[in-house]
């Protein structure tokens, strides 16, 4: 239990539907022994991956003034930047050492569910960077797409129906993150860590982390390993929204960044969340007489926004002031 399973996820990109079975049922053992895996053989480009890494680089390194023109917490919907010591993933550490700029589905302000003031809709805040703006929103739709292929190979394993999550995935309030960790000298105390030990809170996280390594994953004895960076992969991981959904058949598992020592590190990951008013319910085969529903229906957006409150100082004082 020292090594993530690796999972070549090539099948799911043929012709032959006979191919899924074996990758579903790699996919499902992992989910349920680890909650975390990596995947290769996925759609997205090296030479894409290098294009965002590029512009994070670009972003994360221009003057504070600048970034905060687009400042997280000075929006209802949760887009834009986010400064170092924004979030607190650890109650019980320091604020991370971590910056992020966050962005998801666009919707124009005269969008419907903008005007109806829906939590977490609204448009993206992008910098104001030559090229940023296409290359994200392309990226974000390319990674959704990966994202649906993956539940659409979980909802095999979980034996229902395999577009069960494709509509409850339209429209969805998935996040792209891009993430500095500024090297482990500039933290504030010992304490403070690149991002505190946390579960993921939505349905599937999946990651891209550069080569400077610091991810652990705590694994069922409760020992931390590395989950050190492979070429060509994505890192993989159940949140807690899927747990609930599937009744604890998928279980979420705390992970944790170390910040390295002498270099900064950068990570994009991209949180899979499917449509606001997704109702998150217990799966069918998920529940049985001697398994019963764990958790209560809630909607994601509610569940989300639930959880957001406990990571982000600026979420409980609009709370408080509701």
């Amino acid at each position: 239990m020292n090594t993530l399973p690796i999972i070549d996820i090539a099948p799911l990109y043929s012709d032959d539907q006979n191919a899924w079975p074996a990758v579903a049922e790699q996919i499902d053992h992992a989910c349920r022994e680890w909650g975390f895996f990596y995947i290769t053989s996925h759609p997205i480009s090296p030479a894409r991956i290098a294009e965002l890494l590029s512009a994070a680089k670009a972003f994360f390194a221009l003057p504070a003034e600048e970034k905060l023109k687009i400042d997280i917490t000075q929006t209802a919907h949760h887009r834009g930047y986010g400064a170092i010591a924004t979030e607190q993933l650890d109650p019980s550490k320091p604020s991370d050492l971590k910056e992020t700029f966050d962005m998801g589905f666009h919707m124009d302000l005269n969008h419907p569910e903008v005007l109806a003031g829906k939590p977490l809709r609204g448009p993206n805040r992008h910098p104001d960077l030559a090229g940023w703006t296409e290359l994200m929103e392309q990226h974000y739709g390319d990674m959704q797409g990966l994202a649906k292929t993956l539940l659409r190979a979980m909802a095999l394993a979980l034996n229902i129906e395999r577009d069960f999550f494709d509509s409850r995935f339209n429209e969805p309030i998935s996040v792209l993150r891009m993430i500095h960790y500024p090297p482990r000298h500039t933290a504030t105390s010992a304490e403070q860590q690149g991002a505190g030990a946390h579960t993921d809170y939505g349905c599937v996280t999946l990651l891209y982390q550069d080569d400077a390594g610091g991810l652990q994953v705590r694994n069922r004895d409760g020992e931390w390993i590395d989950a050190p960076p492979i070429a060509g992969s994505f890192v993989v991981n159940i949140g807690d929204m899927l747990a609930r959904w599937s009744n604890d058949r998928y279980t979420s598992t705390p992970h944790r960044v170390i910040s390295p020592s002498g270099v900064d590190r950068y990570s994009m990951p991209f949180f899979a969340e499917p449509h606001p008013d997704t109702l998150i319910d217990c799966l069918p085969n998920c529940s049985s007489a001697d398994n019963p529903p764990k958790y209560s229906p809630v909607t994601s957006a509610a569940y989300l926004l639930s959880r957001f409150a406990d990571t982000y100082a600026y979420r409980r004082e609009e709370q408080a002031q509701v």
